[in-house]
């Protein structure tokens, strides 16, 4: 079984379409406001009828249905407003993390668990703690969505199709997030020998404010997007693919950093993460990633102890 925790559009996006790629034939929706989970659930149970899913939807406020799940999927949390950055949901976020890291080791103690909630390395860190699990079993989701939209802006300048460009961000997901379009290719031909340094720097930074910008338009933050990247997840975890892929893991030791999570390559499977793939970066581009480090560290040790 696989349990979103969360029932707002996030969650909801991803329920669908986990349901319609049919990673599992039972979906439990969790969320403290009552009824919203039970009527997404059943919305989406009526999507699943008319599109002959044999795909189950269930919804409930209470974290003990969710015993026996293999994967929890986080999408709680306070949402980004127009004008605030992640790094304001801090404190807020980090105590409904913390509270729900607690649940899921109490009642799915084997799960794989992904999460969206931001600040979302600093709330990966929260949940590791939280839940007291092996950092390969406990993932923030960010990078296939940096990841994609880098992929969507350069495709966009190059008339090319994005699923032509395997794209490499690295380091926060935030305002600090490193784009690495010299490591980012097209056949084995990396995006700085196709794009000019303007262009360069124009989806570096469309990269970087997506998320801001979305907001922007239409006063709340995305959901599409980050729902088709939270099923390309399950997938590798559900179907054991052992895909590559952008996420952020807690480091022990890579790239010289040690107990901080950030956005890095890794390969993902049933058991989580599988590995961690270290990208040879130049003097210039390692001071750019531990740059965006240091941010994420920043926040970490802004995290109340007693939320730890």
């Amino acid at each position: 079984m696989i349990t979103i925790i969360g029932s707002g559009r996030v969650g909801s996006s991803a329920a669908a379409i986990i349901g319609i790629m049919k990673l599992d034939n039972k979906i439990l929706l969790v969320d403290i406001v009552k009824g919203l989970p039970q009527g997404e659930a059943l919305d989406l149970n009526h999507m699943s009828s008319i599109l002959g899913l044999d795909v189950e939807y269930m919804g409930s406020n209470d974290y003990r249905d969710m015993e026996g799940s293999d994967l929890v999927i986080v999408t709680a949390g306070l949402a980004r407003k127009p004008g605030m950055t992640r790094e304001q949901l801090l404190e807020a976020n980090a105590k409904i993390v913390s509270e729900i890291g607690r649940e899921i080791r109490k009642y799915a103690k084997d799960s794989v668990v992904i999460l969206t909630t931001n600040p979302l390395d600093a709330m990966t860190y929260v949940m590791w703690k939280a839940t007291g699990f092996p950092r390969e079993r406990v993932i923030g989701f960010s990078g296939v969505l940096d990841a994609g939209r880098l992929a969507y802006y350069a495709a966009k300048k190059l008339g090319v199709s994005p699923s032509s460009i395997l794209p490499i961000v690295l380091g926060q997901h935030g305002e600090s997030m490193f784009p690495v379009p010299s490591k980012s290719f097209i056949h084995g031909v990396p995006l700085t020998r196709l794009l000019t340094e303007e262009q360069i720097r124009e989806v570096t930074e469309e990269t970087v404010k997506a998320g801001a910008k979305i907001t922007e338009l239409r006063g709340f933050s995305s959901n599409w997007a980050p729902g088709a990247g939270l099923a390309v997840m399950a997938e590798a975890v559900k179907r054991d693919t052992r895909r590559s892929l952008i996420a952020s893991v807690v480091l022990q030791g890579e790239y010289g950093v040690r107990d901080i999570p950030v956005e890095v390559p890794i390969v993902l499977g049933r058991s989580g993460v599988v590995k961690v793939l270290e990208v040879e970066l130049t003097p210039g581009e390692l001071q750019s990633f531990m740059q965006s480090v240091e941010a994420v560290k920043k926040l970490v040790s802004s995290i109340p102890p007693n939320l730890l």
